[in-house]
């Protein structure tokens, strides 16, 4: 079976304030960064933003991915536990918390939602800013993106992938 990795990474400079996100997504022959920036958000919008547009863009770097086991690699707890553990609840409570308020953040859930859907995904939590090499260099992109700075994204052969992975 094929194997796409991705990691994902959010940002956001004051909660709320300008914010950023970051992916990198890994085929076996290729590797695509992606980035984007939103002048007013919050972290937790920036975390699902980066899982959201990582398989909006699955397509673009391996036409097999039907076929692939699909990892995705946050360091955001609250984006894995909400998509693996606690959505189901959500859903079957009309997208209320238990205190009965609405869940923060819904038009994001149901999009990642419905992009998950039908894929091969295993939803894993990493530890942040540990050197792990995918997980540094999203934190790159969504920071420097809530800065406001300039990001050469890189979107070609792995050999060729200026970054250790």
């Amino acid at each position: 079976m094929n194997k796409i990795t991705i990691y994902t990474d959010g940002s956001s400079r004051g909660n709320p304030g300008p914010g950023g996100w970051g992916v990198v997504l890994i085929s076996n022959d290729n590797i695509m960064e992606l980035g984007g920036a939103e002048y007013h958000t919050t972290n937790n919008r920036m975390e699902l933003k980066s899982a959201i547009e990582a398989l909006k863009n699955i397509n673009n770097v391996s036409n097999t991915w039907k076929d692939s086991e699909i990892i995705i690699n946050a360091d955001s707890e609250y984006m894995v536990k909400g998509i693996t553990l606690w959505i189901s609840g959500w859903i079957k409570n009309n997208w209320k918390a238990m205190d009965k308020k609405p869940i923060s953040n819904q038009d994001l859930w149901k999009e990642l939602l419905s992009l998950a859907e039908g894929k091969n995904i295993k939803w894993q939590t990493i530890r942040g800013h540990v050197g792990i090499d995918g997980n540094e260099r999203a934190d790159e992109i969504a920071t420097s993106f809530a800065d406001g700075n300039r990001v050469n994204l890189y979107n070609g052969p792995k050999e060729e992938y200026p970054y250790v992975l």
